[in-house]
């Protein structure tokens, strides 16, 4: 194909399969292949004849696919989805850019699939709603995405950081969501909204633009909506199509030459005509050479000559809205070739092979006659929200909501078997573990348990809760099937002999939570073989089900055990057995993973879990491969937006995890294949699954770079090893000694390297972190059985090694923040006369008495005394040796009768206040810059 071919050419082969080694030696997760695209953005193919190399978005990835050769290529750079595409017309360059927080504008080479330019900032407010390239690929235009559009050219092979002109336009305007460069003059290009079609003429020294004006009255007819508009081959007149099936035709005063762009104005633009092609609305529009090109909402693509004379119409059946048209790219021609478009004489019309996407997710290619209309790839039409993996074999399930139903072999990759459910979209997914079934839950409450082959139902479909299925589970000898739906409530299938045939029935089910449920789960009982059964809700309940104790339309609850006190619990898994002890492990809303023991559900330890911008919302223990040390064992999770590995087990280690940007809209599901070599994740309204390759090897190495034992520790203390923070913690360390021995002691000191546990919430409060009643006992607890299952005795005393864990895994990720503060002022206050948020002071007194734990008259009393500066003789002040006695009397001298935050915080609390101050933290190798009002 020659030097100038996209990458999938031989010639480029080997530079790829470099990369992607570098790539997969580097990073813990490597993304592997993408299933699905963005329907509403185009699909454009980057070569010419019978191959069919494809360009489109998955997410916040431009995805190259060689069809037929079953490559991929991703070009990863973006942060946020892709909000927009454009291709030069050799295929060479690609421009891509994203909406969102610090969107970027990246040039890429196809030919070696890098990044030759990033624009940054180009529009921070929002991001970029349209992108083009001119003809001779040195400028792009931008368009902002914000209510006040931006519009900026930009010529990217130059150096530098800012636009070469830009202008702002006008909210009434609407939203220029289109733009294209006349390809006869990359100094004029036009843009439209559904309203408003603008016509821009630029310079070095400014952007001028005209706004022509097209109402109903212009004409005396309809015009409808504008979609797209390009300019005319003639170079005197541009075209704009509506949805009502019309095309606009604008005049210029005279031909714009490349000489003259500086002198003539573009405001002599106006509409001339107004000509009826169809009546269905037009989608696309565009000019091939000497023809113009229409797609339309049924389908059709057609082409016409210069005079708008209708050349010839291509349309399948079936086909949905067109949202792009592809021309493959034209081989070289010789001098004397003439266009095939130029006239509609007697030779029949033939154009390229071209692609066409539509906005129901499929993709076909058209041979050169029009007559051959091959299906290339065929997507979920609405959010991807459901994935399983078989647990024996390279396949992988997804379900839409759209109601289809595909099963995948990743390894291939290609697709085996589909299924469409026109009732209701798919929610969630899980095989059997022995793979024989594939159960469904769906958005309308109703639950199918197909064939895991065929994908044929094996019993009727269960329609047994009230709302959406959100959650789906088999048990391990596959006798049970559980299901969690929206409106909270647990429902139970089991499997029975009937008639000599083994089929599902409903057993039983119960309304055991009364917000959210987060995560089902079935284990086996450490005592048998029989399954257990647990949910997990929002409500911080754990609920155990006695399913051997459990009847037709009687589900049994065994255990019911709160597990958080603030926070909420967001997912849940088994525990690998490192020990003799087994656990639970569960995430919550603050960063923190905590184990519970299976049996007494009793927290045994609290550890700082991976902090990426969002918590964890699922957990899925990563399948070990046969050839890896059976202790070795990892989790995989999903945040918000990322995917991410942990080594296990969990310590609070922030370099033993690392995360990667896999859906910036959301995921809405996480699978691991059944030997730990993939996971998958799906994308939800991003209507994409992305595969990616674990590699440990990697994960381990930046666990061994972070150093051992404290040394990772010591980096999440302000100021590290050497800071003031840890020497101030020590000092506090040894004074605990002098005061557990008695500070008026006059005997020999006893210098040791342990405090008794009992002083554990002193040194805590004295480095700044403040823990509950609830806190403290889990900490001592954490301690004090932390060797009991092993030796049979308690832990008395801790050393500073295992403090500096323990202040580090329980303290609050990010500090206190004076927003969180406002927001407890604003459920429990009031509005004063000044418009300011504020409690009464007897009702913050009462609401410490009386709400969440309790404090005593006394306690309150010595609590206020202590923080309002009421000292005993001698200068320094002893909770143990305070009189309450006038503490009300200096309550009402001290606090106000109204407090607000501002108040609160700085004048009893005694903390300081630094409004919308940046502090940057440092966790798991990366700077997390937060806004922090405290």
């Amino acid at each position: 194909m020659g030097p100038k071919t996209p990458l999938p050419a031989a010639a480029d082969d080997l530079k790829q399969q470099i990369r992607e080694l570098s790539q997969e030696l580097l990073f813990p997760q490597s993304l592997s292949w993408a299933l699905g695209y963005n329907s509403s953005l185009a699909v454009h193919s980057l070569a010419g004849g019978e191959d069919r190399v494809l360009l489109y978005v998955c997410s916040h990835t431009a995805v190259i696919h060689d069809i037929l050769g079953g490559r991929q290529y991703h070009l990863q750079g973006h942060a946020n989805t892709i909000s927009c595409l454009c291709v030069s017309e050799d295929r060479r360059w690609v421009a891509t850019a994203d909406r969102g927080p610090d969107p970027l504008v990246i040039v890429w080479d196809t030919f070696s699939g890098i990044p030759v330019r990033t624009i940054f900032d180009s529009h921070p407010r929002g991001g970029v709603a349209a992108v083009a390239i001119s003809r001779d690929a040195r400028y792009l235009v931008t368009i902002s995405a914000g209510r006040a559009q931006k519009v900026c050219v930009w010529r990217w092979t130059s150096p530098t950081e800012s636009p070469v002109c830009s202008t702002e336009l006008r909210p009434e305007f609407g939203l220029q969501d289109f733009v294209v460069f006349n390809p006869q003059n990359p100094y004029e290009f036009v843009s439209n909204s559904k309203t408003q079609v603008i016509f821009y003429l630029w310079s070095d020294a400014s952007l001028q633009y005209s706004t022509p004006p097209l109402t109903k009255q212009t004409f005396n007819n309809v015009v409808g909506h504008f979609s797209q508009s390009t300019f005319h081959f003639n170079n005197t007149q541009a075209l704009t199509g509506t949805s009502a099936g019309k095309l606009v035709v604008w005049d210029t005063a005279r031909a714009l030459s490349l000489s003259e762009e500086a002198q003539v104005q573009p405001h002599s633009t106006k509409a001339t005509k107004l000509v009826p092609m169809q009546r269905s609305s037009i989608t696309v529009l565009m000019v091939l050479e000497s023809c113009i090109v229409t797609g339309d909402v049924k389908g059709r693509v057609k082409f016409y000559n210069g005079r708008l004379q209708l050349l010839a119409c291509h349309s399948h059946s079936g086909m949905g809205p067109i949202c792009s048209i592809s021309f493959s790219k034209p081989p070289p021609e010789p001098p004397d070739a003439s266009s095939a478009c130029s006239s509609a004489g007697s030779q029949p019309f033939t154009t390229g092979n071209f692609i066409l996407s539509t906005s129901d997710a499929t993709v076909l290619h058209v041979a050169t006659d029009g007559t051959n209309f091959e299906k290339v790839m065929e997507e979920a039409k609405k959010a991807t929200t459901a994935i399983a993996c078989h647990p024996r074999q390279a396949l992988l399930a997804v379900g839409s909501h759209c109601g289809l139903l595909k099963v995948w072999d990743y390894q291939q990759p290609k697709y085996l078997v589909s299924r469409i459910f026109t009732e209701a979209g798919i929610q969630c997914l899980s095989y059997d573990p022995e793979g024989c079934f594939l159960a469904a839950g769906f958005t309308d409450g109703s639950v199918y348990i197909l064939d895991a082959i065929s994908l044929q139902s094996c019993c009727e479909a269960f329609r047994f809760s009230r709302g959406a299925v959100t959650h789906i589970s088999f048990s391990h000898d596959s006798e049970y099937l559980a299901t969690a739906d929206e409106k909270y409530a647990v429902t139970v299938y089991k499997r029975v002999l009937q008639n000599g045939q083994r089929c599902w029935e409903h057993l039983a089910g119960l309304h055991s939570h009364y917000k959210p449920i987060r995560s089902i789960l079935f284990g086996v009982q450490l005592d048998s073989n029989e399954p257990r059964l647990l949910s997990l809700g929002e409500d911080r309940q754990l609920v155990e089900y006695d399913l051997s104790s459990s009847s037709k339309d009687q589900l049994v609850i065994s255990h019911r055990d709160r597990v958080e006190q603030v926070a909420v619990p967001l997912c849940l898994a088994w525990y690998p057995q490192f020990g003799t002890e087994s656990f639970i492990l569960t995430a919550n809303s603050c960063y923190k993973m905590k184990l519970y023991n299976t049996t007494t559900k009793m927290c045994r330890k609290t550890l700082l879990g991976p902090t990426y911008g969002s918590p964890l919302e699922k957990i899925q223990i990563l399948p070990t491969r046969s050839t890896t040390d059976p202790q070795k064992c990892y989790l995989a999770y999903v945040t918000k937006d990322k995917v991410g590995l942990q080594i296990l087990p969990v310590d609070g280690n922030p370099h033993k995890s690392s995360a990667f940007i896999c859906h910036p809209d959301g995921v809405s599901d996480l699978a691991c294949s059944y030997d730990g070599r993939y996971v998958f994740t799906a994308g939800g309204n991003d209507r994409t699954v992305l595969k990616w390759e674990v590699n440990l090897n990697a994960l381990e190495a930046a666990a061994s770079l972070g150093g051992e034992d404290l040394v990772p520790f010591y980096s999440l203390l302000e100021g590290g090893r050497e800071g003031e923070f840890f020497r101030e913690l020590e000092d506090y360390f040894y004074y605990v000694q002098l005061r557990s021995q008695g500070i008026d002691a006059l005997e020999t000191r006893q210098v040791s390297t342990h405090i008794p546990l009992e002083e554990i919430p002193s040194v805590m409060r004295a480095m700044g972190f403040y823990p509950s009643e609830e806190e403290i006992e889990e900490m001592i607890n954490e301690v004090k059985f932390s060797e009991y299952v092993d030796t049979g005795e308690q832990v008395t005393k801790i050393n500073l090694g295992d403090f500096i864990k323990l202040y580090i895994n329980h303290r609050p990720a990010f500090g206190l923040s004076m927003k969180a503060i406002r927001r407890a002022f604003q459920v429990l206050g009031y509005d004063n006369e000044n418009g300011d948020k504020v409690i009464d002071r007897g009702d913050l007194l009462l609401l410490l008495q009386c709400r969440g734990e309790h404090m005593t008259e006394d306690e309150l009393a010595q609590c206020l005394a202590a923080l309002l500066g009421r000292h005993s003789a001698g200068g320094r002040f002893d909770l143990d040796t305070c009189d309450p006695s006038g503490a009300a009397a200096l309550t009402e001298e001290e606090i106000p009768e109204e407090i607000t935050a501002k108040r609160f915080t700085a004048d009893i609390l005694g903390l300081p206040i630094a409004e919308t101050e940046k502090r940057t933290v440092k966790i798991n190798e990366q700077l997390i810059c937060e806004d922090s009002e405290l």
